[in-house]
């Protein structure tokens, strides 16, 4: 039996040309399942499949994630040089990074303006421009 999750997730994979490999399948289910976008870490991915009893590995997660990111599918968002979130909304917009939190959600973009960026180096063009607004409770 299918269900309207695993059809999401078969569209979403076929979108992109990805095969619709078992674990691939499972992610996709996790992540665009509802219909809803979502920013997870490879490790919340990983969690969430463990307790719907995927049996993912942790390496595994990670590729298919790296995978999806090299098919347009998501974007990946750093965060202090090293912590990754991976968003299924691909279009661009800002982020807060709860900082008390660990947690990373869409920020408005009706708001955002940015004027002016400088010059890039020789030989080079800016690729894309993130704008992630860390937040910390007062």
């Amino acid at each position: 039996m299918t269900t309207k999750a695993t059809e999401r997730g078969t569209d979403w994979l076929a979108t992109a040309g990805l095969r619709p490999t078992r674990q691939r399948l499972a992610l996709a289910e996790l992540l665009v399942g509802d219909g809803e976008d979502r920013h997870v870490t490879a490790e919340s991915l990983f969690s969430a499949a463990k307790a719907k009893g995927h049996k993912v590995s942790l390496a595994t997660v990670y590729n298919t994630l790296r995978a999806f990111c090299d098919a347009g599918l998501m974007q990946e968002v750093t965060v202090d040089g090293s912590k990754s979130y991976f968003d299924t909304n691909t279009y661009d917009h800002p982020h807060f990074y709860w900082e008390d939190e660990g947690r990373l959600t869409d920020a408005p973009s009706e708001d955002l303006e940015i004027l002016r960026l400088p010059n890039a180096p020789a030989g080079t063009q800016i690729a894309k421009v993130d704008v992630v607004i860390r937040l910390r409770r007062t």
